[in-house]
């Protein structure tokens, strides 16, 4: 068997972790890079006295405040290292574990690897039942953390040390594949945690996982390539993956040599500055004008590395040319599939890279005119222009707030945002002028990512400044993290859009013959007995100036940029509550988004929306 070295298995776990790197492209990454995570009875004798007295371990403990926003800290800190970086989050049992499941879901769905040491019941049973234990009587092997099967990418119990070895493999075959990644979750028993065994030496050592590119294949090209010379109007739907595979450049060489327009996912923007010329924006739902109406004249689509979600695609109704016909490059074959796509199961760059040179052998070029591209990018400009300098004698429009803090940013700093009304805004507004600078979770669109999630972004950034862009709805929800960077000494500013509540879901019944409904944080009305009365004042800065945070109220416009500028010199995190007038974000521009709505109701605009989604579905029948 070799050297063997005694641990108990939460010390042979965080010594396996911290020995593993990666390697891409010839660069070493060390992977893991710390251990999220609160103590409760079912970790801090194992894993946390594995993280206090284990000598030279070169993994930073981070102690937040809540499970759910340690496990988006982590997943933003591997998002914004483009998946090369990660970290663990650790909790106890029971309430600790199941507050990681939302975390665990988000990871997944955006396919980015996040590791989740829940702490579980004994093992042995004989402490039956423990403080927080999920009894199911039809089967003991069941525990609070079989929920994370759902959401993990894989998912393990440990029970007993020796079966540690093999979790770890797997887990990092997991974590480590461009293509099947997201959270992985090893579910690790009180007992089991403490418990001694003779680990061999060569398990704990050094370990390189060498992440190779997926190299398209030969007559994948050619079948690309061959449906791609018969199209004239194609458009580029650029993706997360553009990112993760460091395929930045190689997508704006594509592009500009073959002269095809860009639009870009949540994931995907900042891949090309805002202001170059075959850059169109957001694409989809909540997308540009200039890049839907490209949609709906492309008779080519050609997808990098998006799984072509129901917002990226308008419910698959953005693209309305009868001869549209989709390529798709994607290092995982289940999203290349989609939309009936004609695949190349490939790494972005190199499936870029070996295209270009099968299209250039064969003199490829688009129809578009450089004038035509520049109208459409010129006019939507416009647009942005007009929206960015509304103004209101009732108070300050959401547009226009986003325009002065668009305006300030500089060039290398990073925003942060994930749900509500501002993703559409961003999406279809933001001017991104660095690349990577844009930094939205949309695939699972988590409301409470977006603070805890700033907080990663500067753990995984410490030199730049970072914005978490948020409204009131996500910050009441999750804003513990905020505590944390203040802890960590790690600066994050806070922009609120203190916009009375959830205005997006509002804004999306009324366009469905609702008059609106339990959205907006007003008080019950004692007379309807219903939540229609005045709106509620609340005052964000106050709470978060009580956690130690510099905080700013602004309602007046004006005031913005001196409190931007104020936070931005401030060395402490802070906050910036911006009192805005409620609805005032931005609508669609060409596109459409499926949701359900009542076909009976005894509310008559109800029923005539359902007729109008009905007739738009028989018009344009979906893929």
């Amino acid at each position: 068997m070799g050297e063997t070295i005694r641990l108990t298995t939460a010390q042979a776990l965080l010594r396996f972790l911290d020995a593993q790197y990666v390697e891409l492209d010839g660069q070493e990454y060390k992977f893991v890079n710390g251990v999220c995570g609160i103590f409760g009875h079912g970790n801090v004798l194992g894993i946390g006295e594995a993280l206090e007295n284990l000598p030279d371990l070169g993994l930073k403990y981070y102690r937040g405040m809540n499970e759910q926003g340690l496990v988006h800290v982590a997943t933003a800190y591997a998002k914004q290292h483009n998946r090369l970086k990660i970290m663990a989050c650790t909790s106890s049992i029971g309430p600790g574990a199941l507050n990681m499941v939302t975390g665990a879901a988000t990871a997944t769905v955006n396919r980015i690897p996040v590791l989740i040491l829940p702490g579980d019941t004994f093992a042995d049973r004989q402490p039956d039942p423990v403080l927080q234990q999920v009894e199911m009587p039809h089967s003991y092997t069941i525990t609070a953390n079989d929920a994370f099967r759902a959401v993990s990418k894989y998912w393990d119990r440990v029970e007993r040390p020796e079966q540690l070895i093999e979790a770890c493999m797997q887990a990092m075959r997991v974590l480590t594949d461009p293509a099947e990644t997201g959270a992985v979750t090893l579910a690790l028993p009180q007992d089991v945690q403490t418990e001694a065994y003779d680990f061999p030496a060569s398990f704990l050592a050094k370990r390189v996982w060498h992440i190779d590119r997926h190299v398209p294949s030969p007559s994948a090209l050619m079948r690309a390539r061959d449906l791609i010379m018969k199209k004239k109007r194609p458009v580029i739907i650029a993706g997360g993956g553009v990112h993760y595979s460091l395929a930045t450049e190689a997508l704006r060489e594509f592009a500009e040599a073959f002269h095809i327009p860009v639009g870009v996912t949540q994931a995907g923007k900042s891949c090309l500055v805002w202001d170059h010329p075959l850059n169109m924006g957001g694409i989809g739902t909540t997308g540009t004008k200039a890049a839907n109406l490209l949609a709906k004249e492309a008779d080519l689509v050609i997808a990098v590395g998006s799984r072509l979600q129901d917002f990226s695609t308008a419910s698959k109704t953005a693209f309305q040319n009868p001869q549209v016909e989709f390529v798709s490059i994607n290092v995982n074959r289940f999203d290349a599939l989609k939309m009936d796509s004609v695949y190349v199961q490939a790494d972005a760059k190199l499936g870029l890279t070996e295209l270009a040179k099968l299209l250039r052998e064969a003199g490829y070029q688009s129809s578009y005119t450089p004038e035509y591209l520049k109208e459409l990018k010129n006019d939507w400009n416009k647009e942005v222009d007009r929206l960015y300098s509304l103004e209101s004698s009732e108070g300050i429009v959401q547009t226009t707030a986003l325009g002065t803090v668009n305006d300030f940013v500089q060039a290398d700093d990073i925003i942060v945002c994930a749900a509500g009304s501002l993703p559409g805004d961003l999406h279809r507004l933001w001017r991104s002028k660095g690349i990577k600078t844009y930094h939205m979770e949309y695939g699972f669109s988590t409301m409470g990512y977006e603070i805890a999630g700033a907080l990663g972004v500067k753990i995984a950034e410490p030199e730049r400044e970072v914005y978490a862009l948020v409204s009131d709805g996500s910050y009441l929800m999750l804003h513990s993290e905020l505590l944390t960077s203040v802890q960590e000494g790690l600066k994050i500013n806070v922009v609120m859009f203190d916009n009375g509540g959830f205005q997006s879901i509002l804004s999306l019944q009324k366009s469905k013959g609702s008059k609106g409904f339990g959205n907006e944080l007003r008080y019950r009305d004692p007379k309807t007995d219903r939540l229609t009365g005045d709106y509620i004042p609340i005052d964000f800065a106050q709470m978060a100036g009580a956690m130690g945070v510099k905080t700013f109220t602004v309602r007046d416009l004006a005031d913005l940029p001196k409190a931007l500028q104020e936070a931005r010199e401030s060395k402490i995190s802070t906050l910036i509550d911006i009192k805005i007038l409620p609805a005032t974000q931005s609508g669609g521009y060409e596109s459409w988004w499926r949701v359900g709505v009542a076909e009976v109701s005894e509310n008559p605009d109800v029923i005539e929306a359902a007729q109008r989604d009905a007739e738009y579905l028989e018009q344009y029948k979906t893929r």
